[in-house]
């Protein structure tokens, strides 16, 4: 994950600030403001409050009760204020109860649930958080691995936006001593496989610093022999291709894909 010293950056949802605290003290940023979606009582009775006091210890802002998708929770957040904005590893909260799956998803599935996440993270971040005179820059950290893999991160969020995919870098923890990758809504730990740092801007690529420049990878622009739903091909043969499109993977991905337009539809 490439950091310029000289930005000021904002965490999202950095469940026990434990990335918040690796970033400040390993990468000193300008300014860090750290943000965490529980309340100051839940953080403290799931994590413990010592990333907490290590930031308030070193004078870096933390909000508690901040949700990217709703802006009257930015309260204390000053619009256009930053250069880069981070979430790592995002997920929709678990659900309480039955009836709760059901209001919520409300028959569009968890899949979608998680994009939605995702686009008003993008969208938002672009129009009230970043300064536009600045790099605008948006991080996803995730992983390689179901269901984190199933989003079409990089393709599908911003459809009909003014907001760029320009790229991807490996994710190294080893670059932050001390975080600890957790799973939403309890106190563990999540398996250490591979990450992936995402990046997005409403500005395009070619006003990137080189410095970032050079730390980003594209994955090749797929042909009309492709599957662009599984990111597969190109296809050797029709026969390939038919049987590609009958496998249980692709028929998952491509109902993913059509929930996910439909939603965008009624948005």
């Amino acid at each position: 994950m490439y950091i310029d010293p000289q930005w000021r950056i904002l965490t999202v949802g950095d469940g026990d600030l434990s990335f918040s605290n690796a970033l400040f003290q390993h990468h000193t940023p300008q300014h860090l403001t750290a943000t965490i979606y529980d309340s100051l009582t839940t953080l403290q009775s799931k994590y413990g409050d010592d990333f907490h006091q290590q930031l308030l210890n070193r004078h870096c802002q933390v909000l508690t009760e901040f949700d990217i998708t709703k802006p009257e929770t930015w309260s204390h957040v000053s619009k256009h204020s930053f250069d880069l904005v981070i979430f790592q590893f995002p997920l929709v909260p678990g659900f309480t109860s039955k009836t709760e799956f059901n209001e919520k998803c409300a028959g569009i599935g968890i899949n979608t649930l998680n994009r939605r996440l995702l686009r008003h993270f993008l969208i938002n971040a672009s129009e009230q958080l970043l300064d536009p005179e600045g790099p605008q820059l948006c991080y996803i950290t995730s992983k390689d691995v179901k269901p984190y893999s199933e989003w079409n991160i990089e393709h599908s969020l911003i459809l009909n936006t003014g907001i760029n995919y320009l790229g991807e870098m490996n994710f190294d923890i080893a670059n932050f001593p001390g975080y600890r990758i957790r799973n939403v809504d309890r106190d563990k730990h999540v398996k250490d496989t591979k990450g992936i740092t995402y990046v997005w801007s409403p500005r395009p690529t070619n006003q990137l610093t080189a410095a970032l420049r050079s730390q980003l990878t594209q994955l090749p622009e797929l042909g009309d022999h492709c599957c662009h739903f599984c990111q597969a091909g190109p296809f050797t043969s029709i026969q390939h291709k038919q049987a590609h499109e009958s496998s249980r993977k692709h028929l998952r991905m491509k109902d993913f894909e059509q929930q996910w337009l439909a939603d965008l539809q009624t948005a």
